[in-house]
């Protein structure tokens, strides 16, 4: 699979896109609505390159694996290694483009490892479990605690939300994450979603969006 970074310009980044890092629960409404604790620390899982899909042209879901969830978030470019101990300016410096995503969530397959007590990758690391829009530059979002990112399916707001409500900020985030693996240029952080989670269905019509900075529609092939 090969997928190339590309800003709303039209420019490009030279280097291949390498893992992308998730939080869960990074909004608390988010951990209510699906019955799970909030917790207290990041709670990191990572999902290979293999899981990312380009937004433009529309992506597909299997369809025999039970429900698919959409799970808007930020996306964060990695342009600089960050290794063990960063400055919070040296974080703002590794980021190289912002850009909305979806996390895609085979959600009864995730509940029946759970229940087990399973690792469950399976459910979050699928063939095009990240769906990835084009990035805008780094240095084109100025607040990182005021991003917003919405989702809208078949006309409906599904999702509406702002980084100001994270449980882990944008910088605060890229330091803990680097206390147990290095970001290398090309890596991308899936910052959490916000309240509103639900199931994806074949022939649904999105539009998701970097409030102010980017819009996609998309849809579900």
């Amino acid at each position: 699979m090969s997928y190339q970074h590309q800003y709303v310009d039209g420019t490009r980044i030279h280097f291949p896109l390498g893992k992308v890092v998730c939080i869960g629960r990074n909004y608390a409404e988010h951990a209510k609505e699906l019955n799970n604790p909030v917790p207290t620390e990041p709670l990191l899982f990572i999902k290979p390159a293999s899981s990312v899909v380009a937004i433009e042209g529309g992506f597909s879901i299997p369809e025999d694996r039970g429900v698919v969830h959409y799970e808007a978030e930020i996306a964060v470019l990695i342009g600089k290694p960050l290794s063990r101990n960063p400055s919070l300016e040296e974080a703002r410096d590794a980021i190289s483009g912002f850009a909305p995503a979806l996390d895609l969530t085979l959600r009864d397959v995730q509940a029946r490892l759970k229940e087990k007590g399973w690792p469950w990758e399976v459910a979050k690391a699928f063939d095009g479990a990240c769906v990835l829009a084009p990035f805008v530059p780094g240095d084109a979002i100025e607040a990182l605690d005021d991003i917003g990112i919405r989702l809208t399916i078949n006309g409906d707001v599904r999702q509406d939300g702002n980084s100001r409500d994270m449980l882990n900020p944008v910088l605060p985030l890229l330091q803990a994450i680097s206390q147990h693996f290095s970001l290398q240029p090309g890596d991308v952080v899936l910052t959490g979603t916000p309240v509103g989670v639900g199931p994806l269905n074949k022939g649904d019509a999105l539009t998701l969006e970097l409030v102010g900075h980017s819009s996609f529609d998309s849809g579900v092939i």
